[in-house]
């Protein structure tokens, strides 16, 4: 039988995998949910709160400018910070990824709701439609596209994110990234970790971009004429 030592880094990351499949499953799983999880509970905030501002300009740059502020702090620092109130674990990875996913969703609803023509809006009201009702029969479906493209951002920031949560002990595949730094000769480990996260946002991100095609507006109406 072949040494590890003997073999290249291919044969290395696919004897890994052989080894370590069901592990390598399991911390995938588990790192695609704190992703999905943070980003999902930053939507139920962040959506409506987009409408919001929609609504009221003059409070758009205040509340854009808060979660620019929140961006702009460094991942490990806000993760360390959070532990101290939510401590070790992936409650926090979550609470991170929250906070870093309200500013794409945000300034995307924003956008979404902000470039609907108003003349649309006017024959609603016209129809005697209620606040409402122009929310989620008009300004809803028009910026939805839009949405989902923060959406989008937002999931595959996430990902990265979740990568580092291996330093407060929540799992995911930057465990198996952190035991490949700390090896010797850990190439393929690293790999083995990193391999699975970029596939993860590469998959993320093309499929709710063909979410985000089959919701445009103007699609719709291509395929209709």
């Amino acid at each position: 039988m072949m040494n590890l030592s003997d073999m290249n880094v291919l044969q290395q990351l696919l004897y890994y995998y052989r080894e370590n499949g069901n592990y390598v499953f399991e911390q995938f799983t588990r790192h695609f949910l704190i992703s999905i999880y943070g980003v999902l509970f930053a939507a139920i905030v962040a959506i409506p709160i987009g409408f919001w501002i929609a609504r009221n300009k003059r409070l758009a740059d205040w509340i854009i400018g808060i979660a620019n502020v929140i961006q702009t702090i460094p991942s490990l620092a806000l993760l360390s910070i959070l532990m101290l109130a939510l401590g070790l674990g992936s409650d926090t990875v979550i609470a991170t990824v929250f906070l870093y996913s309200l500013l794409p969703i945000i300034k995307n609803t924003y956008t979404g709701v902000r470039n609907i023509d108003a003349s649309l809006l006017d024959t609603g009201k016209g129809m005697g439609m209620t606040r409402m009702q122009l929310t989620y029969m008009v300004e809803l479906p028009l910026s939805l596209s839009v949405i989902m493209a923060g959406l989008r951002n937002a999931l595959v920031i996430a990902i990265g994110i979740t990568a580092i949560g291996t330093f407060i002990g929540a799992g995911g595949l930057g465990d198996i990234i952190s035991r490949g730094v700390n090896a010797t000769n850990g190439t393929a480990i690293i790999l083995a970790g990193a391999i699975p996260t970029a596939l993860m946002a590469v998959i993320a991100d093309w499929m709710l971009g063909l979410f985000e095609k089959r919701l445009d507006p103007s699609r719709k109406t291509k395929k209709s004429l």
